[in-house]
């Protein structure tokens, strides 16, 4: 049984989408006539990511859901399985919620694969784009623990804890962004339209204009004549730079420089280490054993030179070190959290002073990105007040010495 994308027309002739469960092409086309529906088209739901050799396209058109939705899913399979319900049926309950058609052809498909006597974990990955390798760790050991179901609360606290996190963070740079572009879009039709009007008025007279007037005209007669070539070359800079990130050894002096650069690696290298942190807290806590959760912690890491230091680490714990001593040696995870690992190995709880240490540094992160924040808003606005006031001051020059020379 698998999941079918289908289109049809009711009694009104109003086309009606939606995804239904079924054996075959012919089965969905009865079960839609059974119920008044006329049959417009009818295509078997996009397969996952299990095939090798895919290309962009295949990639592309892989069925993804939202945060919001993979959290919903995910407390909703906790709560059904939690209450004994089957799984097949949970997971088909759970379909029948999904708000968005994307998200009940995918769940159905995982269904389907759970009847034909699949394992959930295995169903799971054949959409690796949208449960990752935590997400399917964590309910392969729920499984073959037998709690499943708090297996899945843990893990819908952890999703949406992530969830909570990213959008805090990007609600926190809304403002600035957009009093930057204000910025930009105030100066340069200031500089294109507006100051050109204006030393037009000083271009009949011969006296020498001031050196702020003639630096303020040329840069005008650069926004009005060369700004395109600029965006242009702004743009092709990105992108060659994006290109030369693709390969493997020039990204990863790029991520090296940044662990170097004051207050960048500390944002960075805090994000970082707090997602490993509490990752691998969650995957312990859930049954996985240390060194397959350090594996996979260390693919949460979007730093490489953090990402190569979490291998030495597993590596270190593997040939018989302790996971505190094991990351001091590597320099790059902060000491505090160093120490916390070192005081839950010694009293047996690693797991919990691992969500602590990440509870901890997710505060000092926040904490740093306010303060930044409380930073660059004002001094955006004392940097545009001080663009409108020097070109208004480079305006007034002229004029004033012209009086001065009259009187």
């Amino acid at each position: 049984m698998g999941a079918y994308n289908y289109r049809a027309l009711d009694s009104s002739g109003k086309l009606i989408k939606g995804v239904i469960e079924a054996d075959s092409e012919r089965q969905v086309r009865g079960q839609l006539r059974a119920r008044d529906l006329k049959p417009v088209e009818v295509v078997a739901a996009s397969g996952g990511g299990r095939q090798s050799g895919a290309g962009f396209w295949q990639n592309w058109r892989k069925p993804r859901i939202g945060q919001g939705d993979l959290v919903m899913l995910t407390r909703q399979l906790a709560t059904l399985i939690q209450s004994n319900m089957p799984l097949d049926e949970a997971i088909a309950a759970a379909a029948q919620q999904a708000r968005r058609t994307r998200a009940k052809g995918l769940v159905l498909q995982v269904r389907s694969r759970v009847v034909e006597g699949h394992t959930l974990a295995y169903a799971l990955g054949d959409f690796p784009q949208v449960f990752n390798d935590m997400y399917r760790a964590m309910v392969r050991a729920g499984e073959s623990a037998g709690f499943l179901g708090t297996v899945m609360e843990r893990l819908a606290d952890y999703t949406e804890n992530r969830q909570y996190t990213q959008q805090k963070l990007k609600m926190a740079m809304v403002y600035p962004v957009i009093l930057m572009l204000v910025a930009v879009g105030v100066i340069s039709l200031l500089m294109i339209f507006v100051v050109p009007q204006l030393v037009g008025l000083f271009a009949h007279t011969k006296a020498e204009l001031p050196a702020l007037t003639r630096g303020l005209i040329l840069v005008s007669h650069f926004f009005s004549h060369y700004l395109w070539i600029a965006v242009l070359a702004l743009v092709a800079l990105v992108i060659g730079a994006r290109r030369l990130l693709r390969d493997a050894g020039r990204r990863r002096l790029w991520h090296r420089a940044l662990l170097k650069m004051p207050f960048i690696s500390g944002v960075l290298t805090a994000m970082d280490t707090a997602r490993f942190a509490s990752t691998l807290s969650i995957l312990t806590s859930s049954g996985v054993p240390l060194l397959e959760g350090l594996r996979i912690a260390g693919e949460v890491l979007t730093n490489i030179e953090l990402r190569e230091a979490s291998r030495q680490v597993a590596t270190a714990v593997q040939e018989g070190g302790s996971l505190n001593r094991a990351l001091a040696q590597t320099g790059l995870f902060p000491p505090m959290m160093v120490h916390m690992v070192a005081s839950g190995e010694a009293s047996g709880e690693l797991e919990a002073m691992l969500a602590r240490s990440a509870l901890n540094q997710e505060r000092e992160l926040e904490m740093t990105l306010g303060t930044l924040m409380a930073v660059i808003e004002p001094a955006m606005v004392v940097m545009m007040a001080m663009v409108v006031g020097t070109i208004v001051l480079a305006v007034l020059l002229p004029i004033i010495k012209m009086n001065n020379l009259v009187t």
